[in-house]
């Protein structure tokens, strides 16, 4: 076959994973505030549903706090199986910043006045050997085999929850800590835990916190009048992009790759998308992808519908497997929610117009959904999280 002479720019958009500045669309108040609060030591709860972004925007912000000289830790408290699991992850992250090997047993025995880290270095299973046949880097592995009882863990919590203040005044440096999942923190010791970090950090002046978690609901429990974090400080809620700009955007960055963009490209991937930035990404993406294979310069919406079946096609066998672990209830409410845009789901026309079972039983099956991430909730408004199983969910079903 002949080599294409269409565009042969990578693709401009990114999903699935930590992206960089470039690839953001708008979050420029939401980055420049949230870097303002963490240098200047504020504790800040960021919430936002998932696929919004939080991930990437966090590292964006730790990225430039870093190059203002700002040491930077990120730990994500929901790999953590266990609450002593946590603070090994945690004091492992935080005694690792910017310290070189050589020392670091040394710092970590100082630092952790009161307990008795085991500090080894094993070599890192992905870098076993570097270039020129030199070995790769060593892994850094922390644990505190000496707990035993929950007294035992409680006295570590308090090392290491005032660890980092102690590593600011050594170093002489502001520190910034990102904890992503925050909410799973709750599991942890039968949720105390809260109270026992609040405690720590709320004097450490020198030390800015984001707190960050994907299900918002929890995260607004957590911070209630009464639990430990009530008023620990300003929260920013993560909301959608304003779809005009994410269209221009999308437009913009298809031009820029050497791909023109039909008139209302971008708005129609924003639309059917549902203006969720992870799959107005992924969308975009894989439009991109199908129009380069083709050697085409033009991208209009036959491309992106194409693009659409291609995908729905692809997954079709996950999304039938999905729906069909869905009790009967709950596969009614969620056609129904789909269908109606996720609006006034108990009214007698809506229930009359798609056979829904009582309101007892809608409200069980929307509380079932909402449990297993398959919808998520905006005030009255329920929707999928996933659009591209909302758009199988409408079109493959009955």
């Amino acid at each position: 076959m002949a080599a294409s002479s269409g565009p042969t720019a990578d693709n401009p958009f990114v999903y699935g994973e930590i992206v960089s500045a470039a690839a953001f669309a708008d979050r420029a108040d939401e980055r420049e505030r949230l870097g303002r609060d963490l240098a200047s030591g504020q504790k800040v709860f960021l919430i936002s549903p998932r696929r919004y972004g939080k991930s990437s925007l966090v590292r964006d912000v730790m990225r430039g706090l870093a190059r203002q000289k700002i040491l930077t830790v990120e730990v994500t408290v929901a790999a953590s199986s266990s609450y002593i699991g946590f603070l090994e992850s945690y004091a492992q992250a935080l005694l690792a910043a910017d310290t070189p090997a050589a020392r670091l047993k040394r710092w970590a025995s100082e630092l952790l006045r009161g307990i008795r880290p085991e500090v080894r270095f094993d070599a890192d299973p992905l870098h076993r050997q570097g270039a020129g046949g030199q070995a790769g880097k060593a892994r850094v592995a922390l644990s505190f085999p000496a707990v035993r009882t929950a007294r035992d863990t409680a006295r570590v919590a308090n090392e290491v929850f005032q660890l980092p203040a102690r590593i600011a005044e050594a170093r002489k440096q502001r520190l910034a800590v990102a904890l992503d999942e925050f909410q799973a923190i709750a599991s942890f010791n039968g949720g105390s835990v809260e109270a026992a970090l609040r405690a720590a950090v709320q004097d450490q002046r020198q030390v800015g916190y984001v707190f960050s978690g994907s299900e918002p609901s929890l995260m607004e429990r957590m911070l209630g009048p009464r639990r430990p974090f009530y008023k620990a400080g300003p929260v920013m809620r993560l909301e959608k992009i304003n779809p005009e700009d994410f269209a221009a955007f999308i437009d913009e960055r298809f031009r820029g790759s050497g791909i023109r963009p039909a008139d209302g490209l971008g708005e129609a991937i924003v639309d059917l998308a549902a203006n969720v930035p992870y799959d107005v990404q992924r969308l975009a993406h894989e439009t991109w992808d199908d129009v380069r294979e083709a050697g085409k310069r033009d991208a209009g919406l036959d491309d992106l519908h194409a693009t659409l079946l291609r995908l729905l096609g692809a997954h079709s066998t996950v999304f039938e497997e999905a729906w069909q672990r869905l009790t009967l209830p709950q596969r009614a409410v969620l056609r129904a929610l789909v269908i109606e845009e996720g609006q006034e789901l108990m009214s007698a026309d809506v229930r009359t117009r798609h056979r829904l079972p009582g309101t007892s039983t809608i409200q069980a099956a929307l509380a079932a959904l909402l449990r297993q991430d398959i919808i998520t909730r905006d005030g009255e408004r329920y929707s999928a999280v996933d659009s591209l199983y909302r758009e199988w969910v409408a079109r493959k079903t009955s």
